[in-house]
């Protein structure tokens, strides 16, 4: 049966836009896949360390030559490549954080960049025949044509850093606009109806 990974990225909880709209996209996909399982990798419920010395050095290490503290520091890597490896659709929710992605979300793809495992020294990518939706929730608009596009350097790192590993067929959806809601000029409801038909179309693609 197929598998979807979701990996959610933003703080607000139950007031966060790319997180609803994740989750209208994992119901949309379950219709279209009966049978298929969702894993959820919430990032903030996750302990992420920063990539160090030990992680580092057992990155380049072989197995079986890793000391105990090169093995603890490569544990969750393990646990998250092993979720990606086993997936075979992605939907990453993430709101944009000064024109780039949150802290966690990059200390999380710091985690599944790993050479020989999910790229070869040659930089071959080995995550292949996989698909992804990147969610992406925006206070500005950062559409093409808008004044401020040039500055989303968040999906361009995405797409540069999935393709590093493997994954080319990547669909995105830009949820611009959300500052409305904090401004008191839209609702949280008006501002998903303008989002869910292009979410619910990336998720039966």
């Amino acid at each position: 049966m197929p598998q979807l990974l979701a990996i959610e990225s933003s703080p607000r909880g139950d007031y966060s836009i790319s997180r609803k709209l994740t989750a209208t996209f994992i119901a949309d996909w379950k219709a279209q896949h009966p049978g298929g399982t969702v894993v959820l990798r919430d990032l903030m419920k996750t302990t992420l360390p920063f990539v160090d010395l030990p992680w580092i050095l057992g990155a380049y290490t072989p197995a079986e030559q890793h000391s105990p503290e090169m093995k603890q520091a490569l544990e969750i890597s393990n646990e998250l490549i092993a979720e990606l490896m086993a997936a075979d659709a992605i939907v990453l929710g993430t709101s944009m954080y000064n024109f780039s992605i949150p802290a966690v979300l990059k200390a999380y793809i710091d985690h599944i960049v790993r050479v020989g495992v999910t790229f070869t020294p040659s930089y071959e990518g080995l995550v292949k025949g996989k698909k992804a939706t990147i969610i992406l929730a925006s206070g500005g608009l950062y559409t093409p044509g808008a004044p401020a596009e040039g500055y989303n350097v968040a999906i361009s790192y995405l797409k540069q850093v999935l393709g590093f590993i493997g994954i080319t067929d990547v669909n995105v959806v830009l949820a611009g606009g959300t500052a409305a809601i904090d401004m008191g000029k839209a609702t949280l409801p008006e501002v998903l109806d303008q989002f869910e038909p292009a979410v619910s179309q990336a998720a039966k693609a």
